[in-house]
């Protein structure tokens, strides 16, 4: 935890000002800035310190070293919000053995939060234990459905209408890891995305297993390589959301 925050502090220091369009186009609204590749060269360097055998992957620079276990980094998640000095970003770190998240830590500094779970020890928020909201109704919730630009649109507006149709409110924060870790907590009721990476989703596995969310099989159909669909819910919810079109089940 004290590794992503002090990650978040550094991207802290380097956030552009708000209103400066700080970063650059990858591909359609992939955004990525200095911060994102220096944050990333940080982590892998005090990781390799720390654990010389430990493999490392990043949004960057993908797996420069391999390892039993591996850590898995999303420097910046939210760069969107980020270059352009919003608050909504965060550094997302990850431990893993094999296709399994052991660890996972999201560190939003702007926001003052850091949220972390260990496989069978539960999951925190600035220390205080969290769990999935109890909603069982879909009018009742509120659902973030991210936008990618690896699926075509008319997909993405096939969800959002799906869940406008079944009552919920409806969110886009431009944040996957956020908007996950925000089922955790409670803040918001389901997160789903057509495709999204490895990287954006596997600190916030751990974090929503161990609250007690449902959480569609990411690692499914080769998803730590390729990427896939997600869904991210309270358990109450799972079965009202467990047919979103393009969708896999939360369970």
């Amino acid at each position: 935890m004290d590794l992503a925050e002090r990650a978040g502090e550094m991207a802290m220091a380097m956030r552009p000002l708000p209103g400066s369009g700080g970063g650059k186009l990858k591909g359609p609204q992939d955004w990525v800035t200095e911060a994102d590749r220096a944050v990333e060269e940080f982590l892998s360097g005090e990781l390799a310190a720390a654990f010389p055998e430990d493999g490392f992957q990043g949004e960057e620079g993908g797996i420069s070293r391999g390892g039993a276990l591996r850590w898995v980094v999303d420097p910046i998640d939210g760069t969107s919000n980020y270059a352009r000095g919003g608050a909504r970003f965060c550094v997302s770190l990850a431990c893993m053995e094999g296709d399994t998240p052991l660890i996972g830590v999201v560190a939003a500094p702007a926001l003052r939060e850091s949220m972390w779970a260990w496989r069978d020890g539960g999951a925190w928020r600035n220390g205080d234990r969290i769990r999935a909201a109890e909603t069982t109704d879909p009018s009742q919730a509120i659902m973030e459905v991210g936008w990618s630009r690896r699926r075509p649109n008319a997909e993405y507006i096939a969800v959002c209408q799906r869940v406008l149709a079944d009552g919920a409110g409806l969110r886009q924060g431009g944040s996957g890891a956020l908007g996950l870790v925000d089922v955790a907590v409670g803040r918001q009721d389901g997160y789903a995305e057509l495709h999204i990476n490895l990287w954006d989703v596997a600190a916030a596995l751990v974090i929503l297993r161990e609250a007690g969310a449902k959480v569609s099989d990411f690692l499914a159909n080769d998803g730590a390589t390729k990427g896939n669909g997600i869904v991210g819910c309270a358990p109450g919810l799972a079965a009202a959301w467990s047919d979103l079109p393009g969708l896999p089940a939360p369970v």
